[in-house]
């Protein structure tokens, strides 16, 4: 019999849980606790690992194991009742399911990266901080907020209606492809091949680049001399030299977890104000995470240090002297691992004891790479952030300097990239001719499939509605029961609303209330139905903005694609470009001298205008269609009213480099990272005669550009999950 934490945990997952008809349970209750404790143990671990990875539909029956090693690995069991679990849905093979998830990005499974720390950072209290957004249009890939997933629905399990046998490209059937969103064109005429694009997640690699044009490298972990300056006039001790060996040992100790106690008491023999915050001081700056109070037992005072990390009343950091010649703002490189930039944020946030928005930076990278950016923290030492580098997992803080400002989104000059597609199929002439085209002529600049999500409802669709002050499709659109991959208890959700519209009793179908639905289910709850408006405002602002951006970029792809199919590589009449910053309408004699890279489209918006030939027409024929004005672009809520942008047609990358290169091991890293350099180990060494090959590509893309569009216009490929999930399952069916 399952314990019933486990059973808890499966349904949370979306499993159905029960028992094989004609179970012992006179024989489960004969096993001892020893033998209830492995299953249990073994059996979470085995199920996350299955939920992560496999996704198929299988059924696991456990029936009668004596002394076997076949349960989920070597560990040794006795008989186990016929326990069933049924796990829903399901792919065609393990080994698709592997690389479909590395495709499609839904539950990533990190490969484990040894950096050398401690311990893993605590992240499970972590509290929602919206994405800070640049007033520029932008991507996750290249210095903005990420877009996919952005009513936050998990992809994966499907509910109890999916039959068995279902795949997970039939389950992403229902999804969105490039033609959906307007993406139709390529620049070039060479012929495309296919690859595998992120199999691992350091296969993308993406070096921020500053507004002095330098391209970042985490290169150096040193304390900056200014750090270690004394300010006061008197001689003060070294913090150093207040804490003993055997205090720092059991302090590292407490750090890392590795202390039975969950603190540390250390007794101040010599009881004066100065003594005790020489050491409160050296404890927090030399064992980042850790807080300290003074407390008296029996007549003697002791300065106990413990765990702060996550709690809400330790979320202002304390004050402390900052010199006046030191800048107030510690700038420095952060170099990331699998993780977004605003979790990044949330860990250093907690171990430092700040508000996340006391941190700055120029713009947000992608989860699923290895990415460095620059990160500027108000009045925090170099010496403290330095220390974090001994307990963070996956973060690496260096080349740490002071200034007198903060950073700002946007302000960055671009994104590095450095490209691994794996498994191509191109000759090496093919190869070149892309590559080449790339380098030259350039890819169109459409918004990438990010922006719209993945589900069967996109975000656009939901856009529009908001645009068209529809409030009741709004909620429809979120809410309502849909096809395709969703987490069960979202599906039961979304049932109970179709069914009830009542908004408490589908909020309680979700355990995970922060996301999009369970915001606007609470706000319905709290305001009624009769107050969408102000139940809608529930939901983070950037989440909000996310639907009506999508549907402006839906508008800006297609009009493009109009644009280069009507008047192909060249400036005509009628089009436009920016001088400064206001557009201005070409005239035949000015179109003879202009390039196609000088030409932008517009973002549709009250305060843009539109090219003058029948392109420019389109637009508002595509926004009456959809029941929009295009001369009131103005909502009755502020925040959705549209000014509208300018963005060029055709972005050409810089920096533009290759190489094919071949490897036997498809687990080996193939591309020398920053923290690997740091650390001396060597380069990846490639055999000319090995049985994979692979393409590895570098260049550079100013702001607000998708790279996933460049690898479009090399691999001639649809970028789209569901076209991807089609051709993975046809690559290794």
């Amino acid at each position: 019999m399952i314990d019933r934490s486990l059973t808890k945990r499966l349904q949370w997952e979306g499993f159905r849980v029960g028992s094989v008809s004609g179970s012992n349970d006179t024989q489960t209750h004969r096993h001892t606790h020893t033998h209830t404790h492995v299953w249990n143990k073994l059996a979470f671990n085995a199920v996350r690992t299955l939920v992560i990875i496999t996704r198929r539909s299988t059924c696991l029956e456990l029936g009668s194991v004596k002394k076997s090693l076949q349960v989920f690995g070597s560990c040794q069991t006795r008989s186990v009742s016929q326990s069933h679990i049924c796990l829903l849905p399901c792919l065609s093979s393990t080994n698709n399911a592997i690389n479909l998830a590395l495709m499609a990005e839904s539950e990533p499974v990190p490969v484990p990266v040894q950096l050398g720390e401690k311990r893993g950072c605590p992240e499970d209290e972590e509290e929602d901080t919206p994405s800070k957004k640049p007033k520029v249009e932008s991507d996750h890939e290249n210095g903005g907020p990420p877009h996919q997933d952005e009513e936050e629905e998990p992809e994966g399990e499907t509910n109890d209606g999916e039959e068995d046998g279902e795949t997970f490209a039939d389950m992403m059937k229902y999804g969105l492809t490039e033609l959906d969103v307007g993406i139709l064109k390529y620049v070039s005429d060479h012929e495309g091949f296919s690859g595998i694009l992120k199999e691992r997640y350091s296969d993308f690699v993406v070096h921020e680049i500053n507004k002095e044009g330098k391209i970042l490298h985490l290169d150096d972990l040193s304390i900056p001399a200014e750090a270690e300056e004394v300010p006061e006039a008197q001689s003060q001790p070294e913090e150093s030299d207040v804490l003993t060996e055997e205090q720092k040992k059991q302090l590292g100790e407490l750090q890392h977890f590795k202390n039975k106690e969950d603190n540390v008491s250390i007794e101040v023999m010599d009881d004066t104000k100065e003594k005790r915050t020489l050491v409160h001081k050296a404890i927090k700056t030399q064992f980042a995470g850790l807080e300290t109070k003074t407390e008296e037992k029996e007549g003697r005072k002791f300065i106990v240090a413990y765990h702060a990390a996550g709690k809400k009343a330790l979320a202002a950091p304390r004050k402390h002297f900052w010199p006046k010649n030191r800048g107030s703002f510690c700038h420095f490189v952060l170099y990331k691992e699998n993780k977004d930039t605003m979790d990044a944020i949330n860990v250093l946030s907690k171990f430092l004891r700040l508000r996340p928005n006391m941190f700055s930076y120029m713009g947000t990278k992608d989860k699923r790479a290895i990415t460095v950016q620059e990160i500027a923290v108000l009045k925090i030492t170099a010496e403290r952030l330095a220390h974090l580098n001994k307990c963070l997992m996956n973060l690496k803080l260096g080349n740490f300097c002071y200034k007198n400002h903060p950073l700002k989104l946007g302000e960055l000059q671009g994104n590095h990239f450095t490209v691994v597609i794996r498994n191509i199929s191109g000759t090496d002439e093919q190869v070149a001719q892309a590559m080449t085209s790339l380098r030259q002529t350039g890819f169109i600049n459409y918004y990438g499939m990010q922006r719209f999500g993945t589900t069967a409802v996109p975000t656009q669709q939901v856009g529009r509605a908001i645009l068209k002050d529809n409030w009741k499709e709004v909620v429809d659109l979120i809410l309502k029961p849909r096809p395709g991959a969703e987490k069960e208890f979202l599906v039961r959700c979304r049932e109970e609303w179709a069914k009830t519209q009542d908004p408490e009793a589908a909020l309680k179908k979700l355990p995970n209330k922060r996301c999009v639905e369970g915001q606007l289910l609470r706000g319905l709850s709290m305001y009624g139905k009769k107050n969408i408006v102000t139940a809608f405002g529930l939901i983070p602002r950037n989440n909000r903005l996310m639907y009506i951006h999508s549907y402006q970029s839906v508008v800006w792809n297609t009009m493009v694609s109009r644009r280069i199919e009507a008047f192909g590589l060249k400036a005509v009449e009628g089009d436009l470009v920016l001088k400064g910053t206001t557009a201005h309408v070409l005239s035949a004699e000015e179109a003879e001298s202009r390039s196609i890279h000088d030409i932008v489209m517009p973002l549709p918006g009250f305060d843009v205008i539109y090219p003058s030939h029948h392109v420019g027409k389109g637009y508002r024929e595509l926004l009456s269609a959809d029941g929009l004005d295009i001369d009131n672009m103005r909502h009755k809520v502020k925040d959705y009213s549209l000014a509208g942008a300018y963005r060029r047609i055709i972005i050409r990358p810089s920096d533009v480099s290759w190489e094919v290169i071949k490897y036997d091991d498809p687990r080996i890293s193939l591309v020398h990272s920053d923290f690997e350099k740091l650390e001396n180990k060597p380069a990846p060494v490639f055999n000319n005669e090995g049985k994979y090959r692979a393409l590895r590509m570098e260049f550079s893309l100013p702001p607000s550009t998708y790279a996933t569009m460049a690898i479009r216009e090399v691999l001639k490929l649809d970028t789209s999950i569901k076209k991807q999930t089609q051709l993975n399952t046809t690559w290794f069916n």
